[in-house]
């Protein structure tokens, strides 16, 4: 559930506790007394609710409930919601006769982004069962209830019923069929003697994260598929689907545990093979002395204790300094080290204040980012290029950048003197560097960004600033330790020339984001960054031209061309531009990420190659470039027939997001690799070498 939701729940549950009491004794004492007030239907957005019930009741036990019937696109939800959303209260305040509990028809899984609910799609009824013990069977009822479609919305409402007890029950027409219908669904005791299978072993590891169940297929079962599985304890485990391995009459499931959770002496399961449903409950959980995850969905690095994450933060980190899409601004680091202010006694306090920037920025990122995906959005790590505006935005900064090291324009000297000489420009710079940095991913990040959205937020966090750590090391070395600096020329007039070099850099990051932005809003994108950049530069001429008004009117031009700019790409990318014109450019013998097509392939026994990229992973285009797109590969590809996916995760799309995050990773590039009639993947490394997919054919 993200924030509104739980807003709007904590406003609707104060508002109703402050009459909730006196709800109840009047509605208790308008039942009894048989006025005619009832209030037998409850609405809300999305939702209607009504009594399946007789007209009149028969002297022994009936079956009744509430009907549940929801817009379509939305949904309500089971005992145990799953990873988010609530299961609906019934809150009896009165009844002339005796309740039993809530049945609850087996549901389905909803995948809700990189979510996974259990729930039912469309209409629903939850039954109870009721013995009249007066002339007329009376009820008074208190709901809650959440509907959700992607947004959730709650609602509660007060019902009765008031109906006459006869010798026989009378039901309204479809109703009693209705009834039956999802009282067929309702799960049956396990231990009534038609389970058609039964359980050979429920364990799980104390440090793992995974639980397994063993189902044995009995006389009954025949032909019948693997069941759907739904775990009854969603404080234990998550409801995303489990691994199923089937060997004969053998089925296994491996369930993942919710991150932290102990692992409890019992639990219960749902077992439905789609018409009917067995309910299993107090099965004892064995111990295990494997502390690896059974499935390899997970990867190896997750289980990894955590100062060996930390460790692998802090190396990837380092390993960033060294990336492409890190050097424009590693250039701006190396002017605040060589110009004058490099001899000054404080040249530690620098290094400090910059790594006081990326740690900073690295945690406030982290710390953003895992709210996001607590509250349902599909996002991971480098989210912050997949908005056109900001990277618009980072297209002006570095334009700007350029034309300063280039030395054309005296704003562009004062920018630089921000970001690399004055006081607070080593902390600019460090946050700078983060920006640009997130969405590469050199080796050791994978698997530790990975584990950051599995572990708690202390964890998480402690993950995210080894990456800092590792990011700021080198520059704070060079400030701590002068000799270091003494290798370098004595200043002079190469420093200008070095200055103006390093400006080309910086003009080819600009052109890099150009294609960025195109791939996000179309074509337009380059139009759009070139007409901001055009007007830029011809706001600074006119603001070095001293004539009436030319400052103002520079201003002016600037303020308009930003608002028209961010506005326009903003608008593009909502429509779709992006989207449409990357499937227009998709590359021959390399199909769109679609999960039935992968599972078809896997299903004929081919091999699958899934290639996790976007536009903005330089990583990414180097290995496209130089390996996945080599002739030599492009052969391999061909000669054994391998299907080629290329999951573009360029603008958010969230099935690719769910995809990476069942692979244990949250960031790009990550090439997955399927071998004939194998259903598990081979992760590769995150810099790839042609050997490499030559290696993945030669296992044969």
């Amino acid at each position: 559930m993200d924030c509104k939701v739980g807003c709007l729940l904590s406003l609707s549950f104060l508002r109703r506790a402050v009459f909730q009491t006196c709800f109840r004794v009047l509605l208790i004492a308008l039942g009894f007394s048989g006025l005619s007030v009832a209030q037998e239907t409850a609405s809300g957005d999305h939702v209607k609710v009504r009594w399946l019930a007789p007209d009149t009741f028969g002297s022994g036990e009936e079956t009744i409930g509430f009907y549940f019937e929801v817009d379509p696109g939305w949904h309500v939800y089971w005992r145990n919601a799953g990873d988010s959303g609530a299961a609906p209260r019934f809150d009896f305040a009165g009844a002339s006769g005796t309740l039993d509990e809530i049945q609850w028809p087996f549901p389905v899984r909803l995948p809700i982004e990189h979510l996974t609910n259990l729930g039912y799609e469309g209409d629903v009824a939850y039954l109870f069962d009721v013995t009249p013990e007066a002339e007329r069977m009376e009820l008074v009822v208190n709901l809650e209830w959440l509907v959700c479609k992607v947004d959730c919305i709650p609602g509660y409402g007060n019902m009765t019923l008031s109906r006459p007890v006869a010798d026989a029950a009378q039901w309204p027409p479809g109703d009693r069929a209705l009834r039956d219908r999802f009282a067929a669904q309702v799960p049956e005791s396990a231990d009534a003697g038609n389970f058609p299978w039964t359980v050979n072993n429920v364990s799980a590891a104390a440090e793992g994260d995974a639980l397994q169940l063993v189902l044995e297929a009995g006389d009954g079962a025949g032909d019948r598929p693997a069941p759907d599985v739904f775990p009854l304890d969603g404080g234990l485990l998550t409801a995303q689907m489990p691994q199923v391995e089937q060997s004969g009459n053998t089925i296994r499931y491996i369930f993942q545990r919710v991150p932290g959770a102990p692992v409890t002496p019992t639990t219960g399961f749902v077992v439905s093979d789609g018409e009917r449903a067995w309910q299993v409950d107090d099965l004892e959980i064995q111990a295990t002395a494997a502390t690896g995850p059974v499935s390899s969905s997970v990867p190896a690095g997750d289980t990894q204790p955590l100062w060996l994450l930390v460790l692998a933060a802090i190396a990837g980190g380092a390993i960033l300094n060294l990336m492409p899409c890190v050097f424009p601004v590693l250039s701006i680091k190396l002017f605040g080290l060589m110009g004058p202010e490099a001899e000054a006694s404080g040249r530690l306090k620098e290094g400090l204040r910059y790594a006081a920037g990326v740690l900073v920025t690295f945690a406030a990122l982290g710390a953003l980012l895992l709210v996001l995906r607590a509250g349902g959005a599909a996002i991971g790590w480098g989210f912050q290029l997949q908005s056109a505006p900001v990277v618009l935005g980072l297209i002006l900064l570095f334009w700007v950048m350029a034309l300063s090291f280039s030395g054309l324009y005296e704003f562009g000297h004062h920018l630089m003197n921000l970001a690399g000489n004055s006081r607070g420009g080593a902390f600019v710079t460090g946050v700078l560097a983060v920006f640009v940095a997130a969405p590469c991913t050199g080796p050791f990040m994978g698997a530790a960004l990975g584990a950051a959205t599995l572990l708690p937020a202390y964890g998480a966090m402690a993950i995210f600033l080894g990456l800092g750590v590792g990011l700021a090391l080198p520059f704070v070395l060079l400030c701590a330790f002068p000799a270091l600096l003494n290798r370098l020329p004595a200043p002079g007039p190469w420093m200008e020339t070095l200055r103006q070099f390093l400006a080309f850099p910086l003009y080819a990051t600009v052109i890099w984001l150009m294609w960025v932005l195109g791939r996000l809003v179309g074509e337009s994108g380059w139009l759009i960054s070139a007409m901001l950049m055009l007007a830029v530069v011809f706001a600074f001429w006119l603001g070095r031209h001293q004539f009436r008004g030319s400052r103002w009117i520079a201003w002016g031009l600037i303020l308009a061309a930003l608002v028209m700019s961010f506005g326009a790409a903003n608008t593009l990318q909502q429509n779709g531009s992006g989207a449409q014109s990357a499937k227009a450019t998709q590359e021959t013998g390399w199909k769109p990420y679609d999960r039935n097509a992968i599972r078809e392939a896997l299903a004929r026994k081919q091999a699958v190659f899934i290639d996790y990229t976007a536009a903005w992973c330089i990583t990414c285009q180097v290995n496209k470039k130089l390996v996945l797109e080599s002739e030599e590969v492009e052969a391999l590809f061909q000669e054994n027939a391998v299907y080629l996916v290329r999951a573009d995760w360029t603008d958010q799309d969230p099935e690719i997001t769910r995809a990476l995050g069942e692979l244990g990773r949250n960031s790009v590039p990550v090439y997955a690799w399927y071998a004939p009639g194998e259903s598990e993947p081979v992760l590769l490394p995150q810099i790839l070498k042609a050997d490499m997919i030559e290696d993945l054919f030669n296992k044969k």
